[in-house]
């Protein structure tokens, strides 16, 4: 069905399935929390609000303060939120990367 209509997609999936299935040994909720997209497009659209509200910069450096600044400021909104389904992610992510996770726990 995909090789017809996605000729280029279709190869490449064949030509790297070795690759792109390793994704797939992991549980649905870790899937999810890899691929999600939402703490970055959070972050993106705090920057940007934050950059566009002052228009312009008189430095770069004022620039990179800014983005800094807005940067904690999400930190400190992630540090409230809870990631649905925790407590089964928690320990599949100790056990497919333990030595990454040994690392944090402490």
């Amino acid at each position: 069905m995909w090789d017809k209509k996605y000729p280029n997609i279709a190869k490449s999936w064949h030509n790297h399935w070795s690759e792109l299935s390793t994704f797939f040994k992991y549980p649905q909720s870790v899937r999810t929390l890899i691929y999600t997209t939402n703490p970055i497009e959070s972050l993106n659209a705090i920057i940007k609000k934050k950059t566009k509200s002052k228009g312009s910069f008189p430095t770069q450096g004022s620039a990179l303060k800014m983005v800094y600044l807005a940067t904690q400021q999400i930190q400190e909104k992630w540090q409230r939120t809870r990631v649905r389904n925790w407590g089964e992610i928690y320990p599949q992510l100790c056990i497919f990367f333990d030595e990454i996770m040994e690392k944090y726990e402490k």
